[in-house]
């Protein structure tokens, strides 16, 4: 499974928005390859930042 398929099923079995660290724990990878991913899926639009360093999945 690829990092990024990683980090959306995390968000969507927390149902919550997340810091990196926490999304990197329940994905089981490392928080700095975590932000990468993150920063993708952001870039593509399929996360979002509600407040300061949490993101969530759009909606």
């Amino acid at each position: 499974m690829e990092a990024t398929e990683k980090i959306i099923k995390a968000f969507e079995d927390a149902a919550k928005p997340m810091r990196p660290g926490e999304v990197a724990e329940m994905a089981g990878l490392e928080k700095k390859d975590a932000e990468k991913a993150i920063k993708k899926l952001k870039d593509q639009g399929v996360l979002f930042s509600p407040k300061r360093c949490f993101y969530d999945l759009q909606k």
